[in-house]
C-alpha cells in the first residue's frame, strides 16, 4: 500500500501530462477543421448527380469563368468566379456568397430564381472552399475579398449582395464597408439567408449537432485563428449587428423557423439594428433546404421581390 501511495503523485503527473497533450491535439484539430472546410467541387456535384455549372441547369444559362486577385498579406491568391447572364436586362448584378463548406455549386439551387430578377449573376468560391486556394478566415479576410470582387465587377449596374449562412455575414459586413472603395458602387440591397451574428455561433451549433466536444477547445481555437488571420484573439469588430446598422441599403433576412445552426433570434437582432430591414421566416424549415424544397422555394422567391423585381413585373 505504501509503495502505491509513493507512486501516486508521479502517476497523477503522468495522467495530467497526457490530458494536456490530448487537449492540445483537440484544439489544433478544431482550429484546422474550422479553417479547412470540406470542399464542394465539380467532382462532388458530379458524383451526386447534380448540376456542375450554370449550363447544366434545367434551363441552361450562359456563363463565363474567370478569376480575380485577392490580396492576403504579403501574397495574393486567385479566386474563381462564374459570371452568369441573367434574363432581366435592366435588373441588378447579384453577387452570391456561399456558406462555410459550400461553394459556387451551392449557388446553382438559387440561380434559377434569380435569373428573371438579375441582369448578371456572379458566383464565387471563397478562399479554402470549392476550387479556390487558401484557407478560410471565418469571415474576416473574406470581406476584403468580396470588396475586391465588387471592384472587379465595376459599376455598370446596381449591386445586390446575396449570401447564405457564413456568406450572409460576409455580405452584411461588405455592404457596411462598401464606401471604403475608391469608386463606391451602388449597393441596392442585401439578401441575408440563415445569418448569424457572432463568429462562434455556427461552429458551436454544428459541433453540438454532431455531439463533438466544444466547450474548451472551440473558444481557444477561435482565439488562435483570430490572432493568426488578423482579426484579433477576441474578434473585436466582428459582431454583425453594428455592421447591419452601418449598411445604408435595405436588408432582407430569409430564415428557417427551426434553424438549429443560426438562431432565428439573430435575424431579428440584425434586422432590428438596420435602417431598413425585413425578416421573412420560412415555416418548418431548418438551416438548409430553403431552395431545394418546392414549398420553401416559393416562399423564398416571394421574399426576393421585396429587394428585386421580376422581369415580367417590369414589362
Amino acid at each position: 500500500m505504501g509503495r502505491i501511495l509513493e507512486s501516486l503523485p508521479g502517476l497523477l503527473l503522468l495522467l495530467g501530462e497526457g490530458l494536456l497533450v490530448a487537449l492540445a491535439a483537440l484544439i489544433l484539430h478544431t482550429a484546422w477543421t474550422i479553417t479547412h472546410p470540406p470542399r464542394r467541387t465539380f467532382a462532388t456535384a458530379l458524383a451526386a448527380g447534380r448540376p456542375t455549372d450554370p449550363s447544366k441547369l434545367d434551363v441552361p444559362l450562359a456563363f463565363e469563368e474567370w478569376t480575380f486577385r485577392a490580396v492576403r498579406g504579403p501574397r495574393a491568391i486567385e479566386l474563381p468566379v462564374w459570371d452568369i447572364k441573367g434574363r432581366h436586362e435592366s435588373g441588378p448584378v447579384v453577387i452570391l456568397t456561399h456558406a462555410w463548406g459550400d461553394s459556387r455549386i451551392g449557388a446553382l439551387s438559387r440561380i434559377p430564381s434569380l435569373a428573371d430578377r438579375a441582369s448578371r449573376i456572379i458566383a464565387w468560391d471563397m478562399a479554402g472552399h470549392g476550387e479556390a486556394p487558401g484557407t478560410c478566415s471565418l469571415g474576416h479576410r473574406e470581406v476584403n475579398d468580396l470588396l475586391a470582387l465588387i471592384e472587379r465587377v465595376g459599376r455598370e449596374r446596381e449591386i445586390v449582395l446575396f449570401g447564405w449562412s457564413f456568406g450572409a455575414g460576409v455580405s452584411i459586413a461588405t455592404a457596411a464597408r462598401a464606401n471604403e472603395l475608391k469608386d463606391p458602387p451602388t449597393i441596392s440591397g442585401v439578401i441575408a439567408e440563415s445569418a448569424s451574428r457572432f463568429v462562434d455561433t455556427a461552429p458551436r451549433n454544428v459541433m453540438i449537432a454532431k455531439s463533438l466536444p466544444y466547450r474548451v477547445n472551440l473558444p481557444i481555437a477561435l482565439r488562435w485563428v483570430g490572432w493568426r488571420c488578423g482579426a484579433g484573439a477576441r474578434w473585436r469588430g466582428f459582431d454583425r449587428v453594428p455592421m447591419a446598422a452601418m449598411a445604408s441599403c435595405p436588408l432582407l433576412f430569409i430564415h428557417g423557423q427551426d434553424d438549429p445552426i443560426s438562431p432565428l433570434d439573430d435575424a431579428f437582432a440584425l434586422a432590428g439594428a438596420a435602417k431598413n430591414a425585413r425578416v421573412d421566416v420560412i415555416p418548418n424549415a431548418g438551416h438548409v433546404g430553403l431552395w431545394s424544397e418546392p414549398s420553401n422555394r416559393a416562399r423564398c422567391e416571394w421574399a426576393l421581390d421585396w429587394v428585386m423585381a421580376r422581369r415580367d413585373a417590369s414589362l
